[in-house]
């Protein structure tokens, strides 16, 4: 079990098929964030690699290898930083990127870091160049450059620091400079998870949480996750919610799917905004090509909306494709929606092109 916008919403103002964690999510998530890596369920291969590279390092006696995990918000990057530190029995330090603006921030966080200690840094990508060049030297030689002093008096004063190991995780891999992304003497990227897999999820918190839950009610919840265990956990305690008050409280097909249909999450996971970019598309442009500006302002959303929230998710589906020409919808989509298609060579309106991509 694992994890680690706002058009449709649950009670807490936060989208509910949505990737990022809210102050509800961080608090269920601490109760059941798995402890080691036998708890672990999915992400079988960097689960096998991340075994092997902690094993290694505690029979050497040494500090682990400082790990680059990548991947999609909610597939269990904090999670696995905090198994890492559990695993070699150390402390861990948890901040992020857009925290540390200057490399004073870094070198005060450094200092005073322990031997052997865990440092996670999330989204670390979005460190400020000053910083990101100061921990190079950091990763590499356990030294920083303290600068003291401006102009041609400024002098830098080398500062020692104990081993540590620095765990990076970033939803956005492409943008971490070469430099950087080369100090990391272990990277994984994190999958989207199966269906079976999710259920795993789902049984486990439901037992952590005392929820009764059948395979049935198990599967449905997983197949409209997602491949996101958050998102998985999300819909439990909304279903869960629906049980305890709609039903006798025991969670079976028939009560999840009736439970997210108020949601408004359907089989596949859509929700209410990806459902009007699909039927915009669908029903306003003939199925597309249509310009992102022109859809956006069909289905009522700022155009960074719908390209950053709605859109990947439609794409890794299969339901929409991104063309030179613009948004496209596939045969998939028509058939999700229960439309039929026009008939081949039948040309859209053409509003897309006047407004290109």
């Amino acid at each position: 079990m694992n994890w680690d916008d706002t058009t449709d919403t649950d009670a807490t103002g936060e989208r509910l098929v949505g990737s990022v964690a809210d102050r509800e999510d961080q608090a269920v998530e601490a109760a059941l964030r798995p402890k080691d890596l036998g708890e672990f369920i999915g992400q079988e291969k960097v689960r096998e690699q991340l075994d092997l590279v902690l094993r290694a390092a505690r029979a050497r006696g040494a500090t682990a290898d400082h790990v680059l995990l990548s991947g999609a918000p909610g597939l269990g990057k904090t999670t696995l930083s905090m198994i890492i530190a559990a695993e070699m029995e150390a402390p861990i330090r948890i901040t992020s990127g857009p925290a540390i603006q200057h490399a004073g921030d870094l070198a005060a966080i450094l200092s005073s870091l322990q031997e052997g200690e865990v440092l996670f840094l999330d989204e670390i990508h979005r460190m400020s160049r000053p910083a990101e060049e100061m921990l190079y030297m950091a990763m590499e030689d356990f030294r920083v450059d303290v600068i003291v002093g401006k102009g041609p008096g400024a002098t830098a004063i080398p500062l020692e620091l104990p081993p540590f190991t620095l765990v990076g995780a970033t939803t956005r891999a492409g943008l971490l400079p070469p430099p950087l992304r080369d100090r990391f003497g272990f990277t994984a990227h994190m999958e989207f998870y199966e269906p079976a897999e999710l259920e795993r999820v789902v049984h486990r918190s439901a037992s952590l949480l005392d929820v009764e839950i059948d395979p049935a009610g198990a599967a449905e919840i997983a197949g409209r996750s997602r491949g996101t265990p958050r998102i998985a956990n999300r819909l439990l305690r909304r279903v869960r919610d629906y049980a305890q008050v709609k039903a006798d409280g025991v969670i079976t097909k028939d009560i999840a799917a009736a439970a997210l249909a108020v949601y408004e999450v359907d089989a596949r996971g859509l929700d209410r905004l990806d459902r009007a970019v699909l039927e915009a598309l669908l029903k306003l442009f003939g199925g597309g090509p249509v310009g992102l500006s022109t859809l956006s302002v069909a289905v009522g959303e700022e155009r960074e909306t719908v390209e950053e929230v709605a859109e990947p998710f439609l794409v890794r589906e299969g339901l929409l494709a991104r063309t030179p020409r613009g948004r496209v919808a596939t045969p998939a989509a028509w058939a999700h929606l229960g439309l039929t298609p026009p008939r081949s060579g039948t040309p859209g309106n053409g509003q897309g092109d006047l407004f290109g991509a």
